[in-house]
């Protein structure tokens, strides 16, 4: 990629040190041609700056215009001599004009400095971690390099999960121009004012992180010919293999016997059958249970009322909550959560077949509540209502989580870059937002209000429809109330409901939303200082800081 800003002072000054400088300069604009190339990397975090030579090993600089600017070069000069000197980063840091980003070339195409946006409305996060993934995937060289960040220590984390975006591990192709067996090493400068050096503990969980974003997103990637329901099994199994840690399994017709009617009717016309995984890390003293509950639908057809040729590609996707809880839970327990913490992998296909669940059939479902199916398209509420209301009865949960791309209605309300939050608990929604901010995977909140749109599902022959009579009636909200309704409305405990169908990816590629937020929300049962200091509950008092402001929990009865 070659900078399509006029280089003014850069060109200006490459003429001036000779021709010699000015046909390196031209030769620099062709050479590099595997930018872009993605493939398989290693990513390795390291706590300070190694010394290398951009030939052998190219460099991308990276961080906010103001923290680049105040860098002595001698703060940088171990990734650039010999061949950048002094007067070549000056220059060309005095040159950027991020709107919103800029960079500018150092050396050929293998020595690049690049400004992050300098504007950040009150709703984006401070890390500005989206135009860092943008800036890294446009420079990387697609082998072995180099990426500096510039930053504060409160935006690692959030920029760390940005770099594993820039790397998806899924492909099929069958030819790359580049070298497969290589390593992206991602070395930090802290600038923030009392900011302490990253230690060994910091390194390993933003290592954990990377990794666990790249799994989240391979597994969203892998289409559901390889993504079926018992890989993905096989996905929980390996994860909890690391961590010690055997699964609970339900399965296929197991999970009609055991009243799972919700979780059952959906997957039962699928090759694969449905399954109800949990994986359950239980810390000696623990005190507190809480259970992150993922809608895992391998693909989504619609079932009978089946969806079109253009809205059915891409439900590939449709197991993105269930994948970032795997995530997540994995980069949580590698922390050191000191608290109950279960996942609950709610996985069916939604298929077509002889068997498949017909609109107007009703369904018992885990809770005890029946459910008149008047769209079978809108499953993945039924999924979870069965996974939550198994958090409750049987892992006996007080804070309840569950994360699903639900709602194509999410994007209408929030956007592709927020997902969106629906809580009994104001304390919970406000911590909510300042966890999305701090970990990058943002959030905006929607109503929670079930005695003006819970009537939305009445039913003259069931406890409540599947679907809403009217959808210009806040139908993202609603379905998050369809899933605290099998929790009841009077639950004593914290649901939160987070609604992610459009941040799970941005265009062809799966992003790892997700596996940031849930470790920051819940940061204050963490012993990694990353996540506790970020946390916007307190770990003393459980009172919502930062942002937070704490409120008495309100509930309808």
């Amino acid at each position: 990629m070659i900078n399509t800003r006029p280089p003014d002072v850069r060109l200006s000054y490459i003429c001036s040190r000779g021709p010699a400088a000015f046909f390196t300069f031209i030769a620099s604009l062709t050479v590099n041609t595997s930018v872009g190339v993605m493939n398989n990397p290693r990513i390795q975090f390291q706590g300070s700056l190694s010394t290398s030579d951009p030939r052998k090993c190219p460099v991308i600089i990276v961080g906010q215009l103001g923290h680049l600017a105040g860098l002595a070069f001698s703060d940088v000069a171990p990734k650039l001599q010999p061949r950048v000197d002094e007067e070549a980063w000056t220059l060309s840091v005095n040159s950027l004009q991020p709107s919103p980003t800029d960079y500018c070339s150092l050396y050929l195409n293998l020595a690049t400095v690049a400004a992050l946006p300098v504007k950040c409305s009150r709703h984006n996060t401070p890390s500005r971690t989206h135009s860092a993934t943008k800036l890294i995937k446009t420079h990387s060289t697609g082998g072995q390099e180099c990426i500096v960040l510039v930053c504060e220590r409160v935006d690692l984390l959030a920029t760390a999960c940005g770099v594993a975006r820039a790397y998806p591990t899924y492909s099929r192709k069958t030819a790359s121009a580049a070298p497969q067996d290589h390593t992206i090493t991602v070395e930090v400068i802290l600038v923030g004012k009392g900011d302490a050096p990253l230690n060994d503990e910091d390194i390993k969980v933003l290592n954990d992180a990377v990794y666990s974003v790249r799994l989240a997103a391979r597994i969203v990637d892998t289409p559901a010919n390889e993504m079926h329901t018992d890989a993905f099994i096989e996905e929980v199994k390996g994860v909890g293999q690391t961590l010690g840690i055997k699964p609970m399994i339900i399965k296929g017709e197991e999970l009609r016997t055991k009243g799972f009617g919700g979780l059952y009717g959906v997957g039962k016309a699928a090759i694969h059958p449905p399954a109800l995984v949990v994986l359950s890390h239980s810390p000696a003293g623990a005190t507190e249970s809480s259970a992150w509950v993922g809608k895992g639908i391998v693909y989504d057809t619609g079932g009978l009322s089946i969806k079109t040729k253009t809205s059915m590609p891409g439900m590939k996707r449709d197991c993105g909550g269930a994948a970032a809880i795997l995530g997540a839970f994995h980069l949580a327990v590698r922390a050191g959560y000191n608290q109950n913490l279960h996942a609950v992998f709610c996985l069916a296909e939604n298929a077509v077949g002889p068997t498949a669940t017909k609109p107007d059939d009703i369904h018992t479902l885990y809770s005890g509540r029946t459910v008149e199916i008047n769209n079978t398209d809108a499953e993945g509420r039924l999924v979870l209502s069965d996974g939550v209301a198994y958090a409750a009865k049987d892992l006996h949960c007080s804070t309840i989580l569950d994360m699903a791309t639900l709602t194509g209605a999410q994007g209408t309300a929030t956007g592709k870059f927020h997902g969106a939050v629906v809580t009994n608990s104001r304390e919970w929604e406000e911590a909510s937002v300042v966890a999305g901010r701090s970990s990058g995977d943002l959030l905006h909140p929607l109503p929670f209000t079930p005695e003006l749109h819970f009537a939305e599902f009445a039913s003259a022959v069931a406890d409540m429809k599947n679907s809403v009579a009217d959808r210009s009636n806040a139908t993202s909200s609603c379905a998050g109330l369809f899933i605290a309704a099998h929790l009841g409305f009077d639950f004593p405990g914290n649901w939160i409901h987070i609604d992610m169908a459009y941040p799970v990816h941005c265009g062809e590629r799966a992003t790892g939303y997700g596996v940031g937020l849930l470790p920051t929300l819940f940061g204050h049962h963490s012993q990694s200082r990353i996540f506790r200091n970020l946390a916007p509950i307190s770990a003393e008092n459980g009172d919502c800081e930062n942002d937070c402001k704490a409120t008495k929990k309100m509930r309808l009865s």
